[in-house]
């Protein structure tokens, strides 16, 4: 059952926006797109670890970070330029035409709760300050009152309402901007103490879950440099945070060795994958037909690493592979992920100085990013689904035919 469209209006109490022909201070105007402070979507900003006060159902979180990299670094730099290239959507103007809603003004609440302050210097306390903010921003509760997600009717099974969560409590979501991938390890473990292991959907040109011993320095005594961008899957799985039902999609990158024990090993952790040329066979409709049969209804963490678009659409990145998808492909993809139980997402591996001067990756990354904030306003957790706006009727061409054979031979008669 859909709600009604009627009571996204509600929802308009968490949107303050002004205008000039309101009374009051003739500049308390709306930002240009070009003006005032740099937040993501020009969302209110809150340093939501700092004020305990702050509720919100939707957290958009940076994580800068690129210690745990293997080629490549600048994705520490990566939140800030992901922040830039969302600076043309506004509240005014974010209404998704292919999904019918607009994320900013909805039921869902967003906030762009800004940078959990990482160490640059030691990863093992790195990955303990992500860890421990994530565990902040989900244990929150959610809004309550007029217009808020609260007064949506329940998700039920016969009768009673159902959640996701192991307590039977509905949980803010957080939309993360990396950062290298392996922040991903210690989100991980933040959601499993509140939905215990998840299936990954994980957009990648690279497997991720290399063997620690292969890339480490063990013989020098090293624990912590078997942590990567390029091993956090490996982890998370060996810890029990991920489900035997996630999927890589979009993979292309080199494997080790002289056969497959890399998609072995990768089959033995839970994961499944699909190769780019298997995407061109399936086509859009056959990639998220497997997605959504790999996930079911479990909950699902929806990884993106840039890297997963080509080089010639997103350059900079740490680790790039070509031979990728476009963003017009991958943007079609999420969208159609609408309705799976998603628990949380990240954009991750951008890093600023290898983009272009018309800074491409990161309008890539912000617009993947609201593409998956969409999805989520149209389902929020333990909820029944937002019904959509619908597409008004439009003219559509008739297609012209040839009466008969004839006319190949005189040129088509347009």
């Amino acid at each position: 059952m859909l709600v009604s469209k009627s009571a996204l209006l509600v929802a308009s109490i968490f949107c303050t926006v002004t205008s000039a022909s309101e009374p009051g201070n003739k500049w308390d105007v709306p930002d240009f797109y070009f003006s005032g402070i740099s937040t993501f979507a020009h969302l209110p900003h809150e340093k939501c670890l700092v004020n305990e006060d702050v509720h919100y159902d939707v957290a958009v979180l940076g994580v800068p970070i690129d210690t745990a990299v293997s080629y490549r670094p600048g994705a520490r730099f990566g939140p800030r330029a992901i922040r830039q290239g969302s600076a043309r959507q506004t509240v005014f103007r974010s209404f998704n035409p292919v999904l019918g809603i607009n994320p900013y003004v909805s039921q869902t609440k967003f906030m762009d709760c800004g940078d959990v302050p990482v160490t640059p210097f030691d990863n093992n306390l790195a990955f303990r300050q992500i860890e421990e903010a994530y565990d902040d921003i989900i244990g929150r509760p959610l809004p309550t009152g007029p217009g808020s997600i609260d007064t949506l009717p329940p998700k039920t099974s016969n009768g009673k309402p159902t959640f996701v969560a192991k307590d039977g409590k509905s949980h803010p979501r957080v939309a993360l901007m990396g950062g290298d991938h392996s922040v991903a390890l210690p989100v991980l473990r933040s959601l499993n103490k509140i939905y215990g292991p998840v299936s990954v959907i994980h957009f990648d040109s690279h497997l991720d879950t290399w063997a620690p011993s292969a890339y480490g320095a063990a013989s020098w005594g090293s624990d912590i440099s078997g942590y990567t961008h390029g091993t956090m899957f490996y982890h998370a799985s060996k810890e029990g945070l991920i489900r035997n039902s996630s999927i890589h999609v979009g993979l292309r990158g080199l494997l080790s060795g002289t056969d497959y024990v890399d998609y072995d090993r990768d089959n033995s952790l839970g994961f499944t994958y699909l190769e780019t040329w298997e995407m061109d066979i399936l086509g859009t409709d056959g990639v998220v037909e497997a997605i959504k049969q790999r996930v079911g209804d479990t909950p699902v963490y929806l990884s993106i690493d840039i890297d997963v678009l080509d080089p010639s659409i997103a350059p900079g990145t740490g680790t790039p592979v070509s031979g990728g998808l476009t963003s017009r492909e991958l943007r079609s993809i999420v969208r159609m992920l609408k309705g799976l139980n998603l628990v949380g997402c990240e954009v991750v591996e951008v890093s600023p100085p290898y983009d272009s001067n018309g800074e491409v990756t990161a309008l890539a990354a912000a617009e993947l990013l609201y593409e998956m904030m969409s999805i989520m306003a149209l389902r929020p957790l333990d909820k029944q689904a937002i019904d959509p706006y619908e597409r008004p009727a439009r003219w559509e061409p008739t297609p012209k035919v040839t009466k008969n054979v004839d006319d190949w031979n005189v040129g088509l008669n347009w």
